[in-house]
């Protein structure tokens, strides 16, 4: 289970107090002004948790880094509109952990190390800045699905401390899988390789704002997956979307012409695999989880590393 689906720490409104403070208006101004003030009150939450509510871009990308990675920084907004903001700046956050793992990487090239020891340490870097969550995810994700059990009972696999078969090879292979395909990339040389694990780590937080969407919902009540589950409008969802492959685009076009097409396939390709683990996910459990997120990350980062081995 990841800490993911442990509660998300959201602050509850102060029921008590504010029953105290309408009966301290019904004594003073009656029952009139007791509406009046329910009313405002009403508007105000509307205010801050509705559709249209808003958050600055601070706020988000502290939510994304306080969330998405064990960065020190302090999130200081728990609501559904910083979780908005977060959700649409998590490729931030993916930049910053792919960066951090190809400058690992290319440390260790420099150095006089082979390209798979180099890939081993890259791919080592985005466990660490995650704690490991995302691949803890994925386990649990893989022992629910295959389990081959209800929604209720798979759930209840997937919050399980221990990691079963299906978990364990699940981990194995994607593992080897990205270890080799950055080995590949490095030993073409240390700026494809750097561009195609930014690249990664990039796609794969973009993933999740795609996950966020309004109409995927949550399969529990609880824990981070159900805070960010169904915050961000499927417009907002597709702007980010062509933004983010237009600068994967852009960045493969370093290498001419083809690389721009290729890692515009890739993140295609990535975001493709991603949403059919989504949909199938959707329709076993009732919707996503914080462990479905950490599935569609290293999902869609696998699948790009993969895809770009090929062009």
């Amino acid at each position: 289970m990841t800490p993911l689906d442990g509660g998300a720490g959201i602050p509850a409104d102060d029921d008590e107090y504010a029953r105290g403070e309408d009966a301290d208006h019904r004594n003073a101004d009656g029952p009139d002004a007791d509406h009046q003030d329910r009313d405002g009150r009403d508007a105000d939450h509307r205010d801050a948790d509705g559709p249209d509510a808003r958050a600055s871009v601070a706020d988000g990308l502290r939510f994304a880094f306080g969330t998405l990675t064990v960065l020190p920084v302090r999130v200081t907004r728990w609501d559904r509109p910083a979780a908005r903001a977060g959700m649409l700046c998590a490729p931030a956050a993916g930049v910053v952990v792919g960066l951090s793992a190809a400058a690992l990487g290319g440390l260790l090239l420099l150095a006089g190390a082979a390209p798979p020891l180099a890939a081993v340490a890259t791919v080592a870097v985005p466990a660490v800045l995650t704690r490991g969550l995302h691949l803890d995810g994925l386990a649990d994700t893989a022992d629910g699905l295959g389990s081959g059990r209800p929604a209720g009972e798979a759930l209840r696999i997937m919050k399980r401390s221990d990691i079963g078969p299906f978990g364990v090879i699940t981990l194995l292979l994607t593992l080897l899988a990205q270890i080799s395909a950055v080995s590949e990339l490095y030993g073409e040389s240390w700026a494809r390789g750097a561009v195609a694990v930014a690249l990664a780590g990039v796609t794969a937080r973009l993933a999740l704002t795609l996950a966020c969407r309004t109409d995927v919902p949550p399969a529990r009540p609880e824990g981070l997956g159900a805070a960010v589950a169904g915050t961000v409008t499927v417009r907002a969802a597709a702007v980010t979307a062509l933004l983010v492959t237009a600068v994967c685009v852009a960045a493969g076009g370093l290498f001419g012409v083809s690389g721009a097409v290729s890692h515009g396939l890739a993140v295609l390709a990535a975001l493709g695999a991603a949403w059919l683990l989504l949909r199938h996910c959707v329709r076993r459990f009732g919707g996503v989880t914080g462990d479905v997120f950490g599935a569609l990350a290293e999902t869609a980062a696998t699948a790009a590393l993969v895809v770009l081995t090929l062009g």
